[in-house]
């Protein structure tokens, strides 16, 4: 270790402009692949593509052919609402511009222009017409537009509101990474016709592409405001901009190399690593600011350079590199969740962390031995000139910590389990939505068409049946009629096998066929019952059971609406007999039930009756419209139908599970939350182990543990007290508090020891800390924690969201560095250094 100090502080004083070519070369070529960059805001990718839940969402997709969405809403306040010939003809041409564009799935877009009106043409006739094959010139026209789609269940509440104020565009998307594309093209579509109602844009996949666009931007704006601030900041207290250039181009330097590594390496940026650069820019001046401010205590004019930062880098060598590797262990402990950006977030900041130490090993000691004696001549007067208020704060604060040590420490005692109450008040919850500030468009989207509406956010419940067996004779009796050959096909339509069945029916028939003999239609009507069976969709017993279930999350008041075949069924049921909704029930019979469907299948938008069931009629799904998209919502719904199923059982051979986006948010909360306890854990074990290690005691082990312990606490505490969600950003905030609170308390510590040593006496060693360690930590604290506020400008709430909980980090951190630790040291004085009590009379009195 020693050789390896040396070593650098070698090659930085004697070779600095090879140091500088060196790193400007790796920072160019990492540089170099940044114009690679793509951006994911997918909150699906949160869980590995191979996770059985996005499986089964993905599966579910594909199998009804449902696509993510962009919702355009029109609200129109007046008597009559949006059923008025202006406002309809405004949507409608709008419609059809939108039918127009590429990457919409138009055959599914669902509008008024679009669906059709079901009605009935006489008895047992049913028609179907375009609810509005053209707008309507006058309001009795509008009226009736507005009377047939209240009457339908499917649509009514889904396509128009329940008070006609709203009506809905629903415009399916080939891929959801084109909704940012699409949104903006229909967004100048709406804006070209200047329509008279107020139009709002929402859907998850515009929030999340949104969210990528303005989240590329921050990356471009807030990064650099924070590195301003905290070049400021510096120059500020160090009152040399020369000086406070070098870890300025330490930080510059380290999230270069960092970006570039990522984008190189092929890997996208997440929501998670677009915050990298936030992450290191603090932590990457950390080290610096501890030797500049030890640099400036300790050079003097007309003093060597080279000597003078060799012995302040051979003093803070070792604190250093333990803060740096506590703070790269904290965020690669993110590894161990099992949640692919966080892994690739957590792995790349903890290398930024190592690589953010090498280079201020490089560049501080180069950049100081090219600096002229001049420049650090008049930083030393201007240091001296100008009394510090920073210093007097501190003196007084060393006496309170050593007189009022038995009150601190109760204080955090009782802070702490204040804060352990606090965190037992946590909710985990998160919603794309969310990530916008509530004056964002989106924002005002999402609350407007989700009041007027019965929800814009997506559960589907999907049911699936169970093949069940033929009997064992008719499988034998069949392999005997038909031979050996398609004993194989026999055999897969025994089990169920939907395509063996059609197989082996069509063989049965044309054996029949050719033999010319009735012999085999025994045979075919038992293979065509045990067929039917399977079509368990088609069973009106099963169809009631889903209408129970759907009325009872009707009524729950969590589900704005639920759509399903069941709708579908009754609606066209009911117009295939009186008209009226006396008739709006189910058939009694699966071939009522199958004669209701193949009518709505004459309609103009038959491939609507697939998005609720499977073709073979054995894979059923329920749409569940949520008025949001927080997923304690939809825990909440997922809790009642659990409940549901316990009292009302599923019906036989039946199996349920949940698929959709607001499905997925929940699973990947859960893994985020049990991934971070679980990484946090760890990597405080790991980081404790490490403390005792570094300071070879278990005590100084356990006292470095105070700070982070009361810091980490306390922020988690404060989330719980306000309510505030526990959401992605604030999970991973987790490793920076680790991180940066050990980061002080090592270095008190460290430098306390030494104290120690030189002086003999522990209240002299406090007052020694309480001088330039202490500066340098309130230093580093001012600097990072004013340096982000700029974050607190952004539209983004997570980049909001960093900026309160770095400074609150900082904050809590330095104060409890300063206090707590000085305090337990006082209180344990004589386990500390037990021949401190006999010290001379006049520095025990000094030290009452």
């Amino acid at each position: 270790m020693n050789q390896v100090k040396a070593w650098l502080s070698h090659v930085a004083t004697t070779y600095p402009r090879r140091v500088y070519l060196l790193i400007i070369a790796l920072t160019l070529i990492a540089a170099s692949q940044i114009p690679k960059l793509t951006i994911d805001t997918d909150p699906e990718n949160m869980l590995p593509a191979s996770h059985p839940v996005r499986v089964f969402d993905a599966m579910t997709k594909a199998r009804f052919a449902l696509y993510d969405s962009i919702v355009i809403g029109a609200i129109n306040e007046s008597e009559n609402g949006v059923f008025n010939p202006v406002s309809l003809a405004q949507m409608d041409a709008i419609t059809r511009q939108i039918l127009t564009l590429d990457g919409v799935v138009a055959a599914d877009l669902m509008a008024l222009s679009t669906v059709d009106n079901i009605s009935q043409q006489g008895a047992g006739t049913i028609h179907f017409d375009y609810m509005m094959r053209s707008a309507p010139t006058d309001q009795a026209g509008s009226d009736q537009i507005r009377r047939a789609l209240q009457r339908l269940p499917l649509l009514n509440n889904t396509l128009v509101s329940a008070d006609g104020k709203a009506a809905a565009i629903y415009v399916p998307l080939k891929d959801k990474s084109l909704s940012f594309e699409v949104a903006q093209q229909i967004r100048a579509i709406i804006a070209d016709q200047q329509p008279q109602d107020d139009y709002h844009l929402t859907g998850l996949p515009v929030a999340e592409n949104q969210f990528g666009h303005e989240m590329f931007v921050q990356m471009a704006v807030a990064a650099p405001l924070a590195g301003l601030m905290i070049f400021l900041l510096m120059w500020y207290f160090f009152r040399s901009i020369p000086l406070v250039i070098a870890p300025m181009l330490v930080a510059m330097a380290t999230v270069i190399i960092t970006m570039g590594t990522l984008i190189g390496l092929g890997y996208t940026v997440h929501i998670m690593s677009s915050m990298i650069a936030i992450f290191l820019m603090p932590i990457a001046v950390v080290d610096s600011i501890h030797i500049m401010s030890e640099f400036a205590d300790n050079y003097q004019p007309g003093d060597k350079v080279k000597t003078v930062i060799t012995k302040v880098v051979n003093d803070l060598f070792t604190p250093m590199l333990f803060t740096s590797i506590t703070s790269a262990v904290g965020f690669v402990s993110l590894m161990l969740t099992p949640i692919p950006p966080v892994q690739v977030f957590g792995a790349f900041v903890g290398g930024g962390i190592l690589l953010a130490l090498l280079l201020t090993l490089l560049i501080l000691p180069a950049y100081l031995v090219r600096m002229s004696p001049s420049a650090l001549s008049a930083m030393q007067s201007r240091l001296k000139r100008r009394p510090s208020q920073l210093a007097g704060a501190l003196g007084w604060l060393s006496t309170q910590t050593v007189h009022r040590s038995k009150g601190i420490a109760i204080v955090s005692a009782l802070l702490l389990g204040l804060s352990w109450w606090g965190i037992s008040q946590i909710r985990v919850n998160d919603n794309p939505i969310r990530w916008f500030k509530s004056d964002h468009p989106l924002r005002i989207a999402d609350s407007a068409l989700n009041h007027h509406f019965a929800g814009t956010y997506d559960g589907y419940l999907v049911l699936t049946s169970i093949p069940s067996s033929a009997p064992h004779e008719l499988t034998q009796a069949t392999i005997k009629q038909l031979k050996a050959p398609l004993s194989a096909t026999v055999m897969l339509a025994a089990q169920g096998d939907n395509e063996a069945l059609d197989r082996l029916l069509m063989t049965l028939e044309d054996a029949s066929f050719d033999s010319g003999s009735d012999a085999l239609l025994p045979l075919i009507a038992q293979w065509e019952t045990f067929a039917e069976r399977q079509r368990r969709f088609l069973s009106p017993a099963l169809l009631s059971w889903m209408e129970a279930l759907q009325q009872h999350l009707d009524r729950t008041g969590l589900v704005g609406k639920s759509n399903s075949l069941v709708d579908v069924t009754k609606t066209v049921n009911r117009d295939l007999h009186s008209g009226t909704d006396d008739d709006l029930a189910l058939p009694t019979s699966a071939q009522g039930v199958a004669q209701a469907l193949l009518q709505y299948q004459s309609s103009h938008r038959p491939q609507d009756l697939w998005h609720f069931v499977t073709s073979d009629y054995r894979h059923g799904l329920i749409w569940l419209q949520l008025t949001s998209g927080d997923n304690q919502h939809m825990s909440q719904v997922m809790d009642e139908v659990s409940a549901y199923l316990t009292q009302h059982p599923l019906p036989a051979g039946i199996d349920i599970d949940w698929a959709g986006k607001a499905y997925i948010n929940v699973a990947w909360q859960q893994a985020m939350v049990s991934g971070m306890g679980e990484s946090l854990i760890s990597a405080f074990v790991v980081v404790l182990v490490m403390m005792v290690l570094l300071f070879r005691s278990p005590l100084y082990g356990v006292l470095a543990m105070l700070p982070l312990t009361l810091t980490i606490s306390l922020i988690y505490g404060l989330i719980g007290w306000l309510g505030k969600d526990y959401d992605m950003p604030i999970a991973v905030l987790s490793a920076l508090t680790l991180g940066l609170s050990v980061d002080f308390a090592i270095h008190f510590l460290e430098r306390f020891r030494e104290q120690l040593k030189q002086l003999g006496d522990v209240r002299l060693a406090l007052s020694a800390m309480f001088e330039e360690p202490a500066r340098a930590i309130s230093r580093n604290a001012i600097v990072i924690a004013l340096g982000f506020t700029p974050l607190l400008l952004s539209p983004l709430v997570p980049y909001v969201t960093v900026g309160v909980l770095l400074a609150s980090i900082m904050a809590i951190s330095a104060v409890t560095t300063l206090l707590l630790l000085p305090a337990s040291l006082w209180l344990l004085r004589s386990v500390i250094h037990p021949s401190g009590i006999n010290a001379p009379e006049a520095l025990q009195g000094e030290s009452k």
